[in-house]
């Protein structure tokens, strides 16, 4: 068996635990293993049903009222009994912050391991061998596990697309869970007031770096982005210039986005910022020097100047929506 956290909050699904369904569906068909998610809560959930409609053998809803609000005591205590009662094969989830608050808490108790951030697998002989990144990008290194299970896995946003989980039809199944002390009173996610777009939610993002040279010719990629529907973002120098704000910046030290489409204008393909956008489905580049490591892994490239390009592409694209 596997099982595959849901994370949500409020009942609000993150969007990511779709790719964990996905990841934990295709490990299930290479090792031949059935897959059940897991929703901790504290009330009676719509999410369940939404959850249940994916191609899963059960969903089990965990059940506490100290479960309502993520903290790690409880939602270690909650897994721990999980994992106890089902004797799970793999636990696989998405490499968020939540996890990586609880997921070692949990695995260390059990004296297991995480091997997390993973953005691929293969199975090799009836196990899996696992994926990193490491040294920002630069290296990838294959993780083999070793011990009894369970193996707990977590994988990078974006290395499956949450759209490709399977449909079908689960068995819902409640277990009541005990939670011991709770040793924090959690407060709000922290969230920048000027904040106004989560980028990890776009389909189509449009980023813009050095080549777009002044913070006037930003307007260029800004009428892109409205005719195809999309977002604006950026390499870090826009940001730390203040062309555009922080919540803008994709990269190591911003946000990690797997869009189904990303336009890079000006963008070299610093390794800082590739970790951040490498798992788009369509990647299209523009930028004169035909030797910038973006088009390493680029899909589509025109080697040319932005400020030529660009207004020819928004206008050709408003001729094809009529």
């Amino acid at each position: 068996m596997i099982l595959v956290f849901i994370e949500h909050k409020d009942c609000v699904l993150n969007k990511t635990s779709l790719e964990a369904i996905t990841a934990a569906q295709s490990i299930g068909k290479d090792l031949g293993l059935k897959v059940t998610a897991v929703i901790p809560c504290d009330k009676d959930c719509d999410l369940v049903q939404e959850i249940a409609g994916y191609g899963l053998e059960k969903v089990i809803v965990v059940k506490n009222e100290k479960l309502g609000t993520y903290t790690p005591d409880a939602y270690a205590d909650a897994w721990e009994q999980v994992i106890k009662a089902t004797n799970p094969q793999y636990v696989v989830m998405s490499h968020t912050y939540q996890v990586r608050d609880f997921a070692p808490k949990v695995a260390a108790r059990l004296g297991r391991e995480v091997v997390g951030d993973c953005i691929r697998y293969k199975a090799e002989g009836g196990k899996l061998v696992l994926t990193r990144r490491i040294f920002l990008g630069k290296l990838d290194a294959d993780v083999t596990l070793g011990g009894e299970a369970p193996y707990f896995v977590t994988f990078q946003s974006g290395a499956f697309r949450g759209d490709n989980a399977e449909k079908g039809s689960a068995a819902v199944e409640t277990m009541d869970v005990s939670v011991g002390d709770v040793r924090m009173t959690p407060e709000a996610p922290f969230q920048e007031a000027k904040a106004s777009v989560d980028l990890t939610k776009s389909e189509i993002i449009v980023a813009i770096g050095r080549g777009i040279k002044s913070q006037e010719n930003i307007a260029i990629a800004e009428k892109l982005a409205e005719v195809l529907g999309a977002d604006v973002a950026a390499s870090r120098p826009i940001c730390d210039s203040e062309w555009l704000p922080i919540d803008r910046q994709i990269g190591s030290s911003g946000q990690t986005v797997a869009p189904k489409l990303y336009i890079a204008l000006g963008i070299s393909g610093a390794i800082q910022h590739i970790v951040g956008m490498k798992n788009a489905g369509t990647i299209v580049a523009i930028n004169k020097d035909a030797e910038a490591p973006i088009f390493d892994i680029a899909d589509y490239g025109i080697v040319g100047d932005l400020f030529e390009a660009v207004p020819v592409l928004t206008e050709e694209i408003k001729k094809a929506k009529g």
